[in-house]
C-alpha cells in the first residue's frame, strides 16, 4: 500500500515522501497515528505540483542571487568607525558594519552571509567574502576610514 508520510517516521522516509508498506501497518499504525495518509492519486498530485512550485521558487531565488552577486562584485563599500592614532580601530569592523554600508548603498545582504577571515582592526582597503548562497559567492572591497 502507498501512503504520504505526514512526519519523519524513523526508519520508513521523511515528510512528504510516498512510500510502499505493508497494509497492516499502514491502517494499524502509520494512518491511526497520524503519521501518514493514503496515498490517492489527488493527493499524489499535489505534492507533485507542490515539488514543481518549490523547484521553481528555488530557481527564481538562485537567478536573483546570482545577478546581486553579479552586481556587487568588486564593489568598494565604505565603513566609518572611531579610530586612534595610527589607524588602529577601537574594537573592530564587524560584518553587522559592513551590512549596514551595503544597506546604505543599496543592497538588501544580511549579515550572516559576509565572511571575515580575520576580524579588521585597522583602517584601509581589504577584501571581503559575500556568500549569498550554496554556490553563489562574490568579492567585494571594504574601505575602513577613521573617525
Amino acid at each position: 500500500m502507498q501512503v504520504i508520510l505526514l512526519q519523519d517516521v524513523k526508519g520508513q522516509g521523511k515528510k512528504g515522501q510516498v512510500i510502499e508498506v505493508n497494509e497492516g501497518y499502514a491502517r494499524n499504525f502509520l494512518i491511526k497515528k497520524g503519521l501518514a495518509e493514503a496515498a490517492t492519486a489527488n493527493k499524489l498530485n499535489d505534492i507533485k505540483q507542490k515539488k514543481a512550485a518549490q523547484e521553481y521558487h528555488k530557481a527564481e531565488e538562485l537567478k536573483a542571487m546570482q545577478a546581486l552577486a553579479a552586481e556587487i562584485k568588486g564593489k568598494n563599500f565604505t565603513v566609518k568607525i572611531k579610530a586612534g592614532q595610527g589607524g588602529k580601530v577601537f574594537g573592530s569592523v564587524t560584518a553587522a558594519n559592513i551590512s549596514d554600508a551595503m544597506q546604505q548603498a543599496g543592497y538588501s545582504v544580511d549579515k550572516k552571509k559576509i565572511v571575515l577571515s580575520q576580524p579588521i582592526k585597522n583602517v584601509g582597503e581589504y577584501d571581503v567574502d559575500v556568500k549569498l548562497m550554496e554556490g553563489v559567492a562574490s568579492k567585494i572591497k571594504v574601505t575602513v576610514i577613521g573617525e
